[in-house]
C-alpha cells in the first residue's frame, strides 16, 4: 500500500501544477492500492478551493468519499496526540501538524512508499519516495 500527500493529489489532477505530467502518469500506471488520511483530504480540498480549483475540490473529495480513489484512514484520539508529540519534538523541521500526522500514520500501519512531491518526507527516515 503506498501512502499519498497533499502534494500529489493536488498535482495529479491541477495541469498547470510543474509536477503535472509526472503524477499523473505515475497514477495511471501504479497498480496498488492508495491510502490517504482525512488531514490529507482536508488539506488537499481546502488547497484546491483556496488556489480558485472549487470544481477540482469536487469532484475529488466525491471521490474521496466514494471510497474508489484510496482507502482513507481516519485519525484516531492517540494518532493526534502522537502527532502532536511529533509536531512538538521537531520543531526545527518545517514539518506541518499534517505532515507530523502522516508520519505518525505511515509508521503505524508500517508503510515505507509515499507518493508525494514534499521533500519534508525524506527527512522522516524511513520513507520511500514515488514517483
Amino acid at each position: 500500500m503506498i501512502f499519498v500527500d497533499t502534494s500529489a493529489w493536488f498535482a495529479s489532477i491541477v495541469p498547470s501544477d510543474t509536477d503535472y505530467k509526472t503524477a499523473a502518469t505515475w497514477v495511471t500506471q501504479n497498480t496498488q492500492p492508495l491510502l490517504t488520511t482525512d488531514y490529507v483530504v482536508d488539506e488537499t480540498l481546502t488547497l484546491l478551493r483556496s488556489r480558485g480549483e472549487a470544481l477540482r475540490a469536487s469532484n475529488l473529495g466525491e471521490a474521496f468519499f466514494s471510497g474508489t480513489l484510496a482507502t482513507l484512514y481516519f485519525l484516531t484520539k492517540e494518532d493526534i496526540q502522537h502527532t502532536w508529540q511529533i509536531f512538538q519534538h521537531f520543531s526545527d523541521k518545517n514539518w506541518s501538524f499534517t505532515d507530523c500526522s502522516s508520519r505518525v500514520v505511515m509508521a503505524k500501519l508500517n508503510l515505507t512508499d509515499a507518493f508525494t512531491f514534499d521533500s519534508h518526507f525524506r527527512q522522516f527516515g524511513f520513507v520511500n519516495v514515488v514517483p
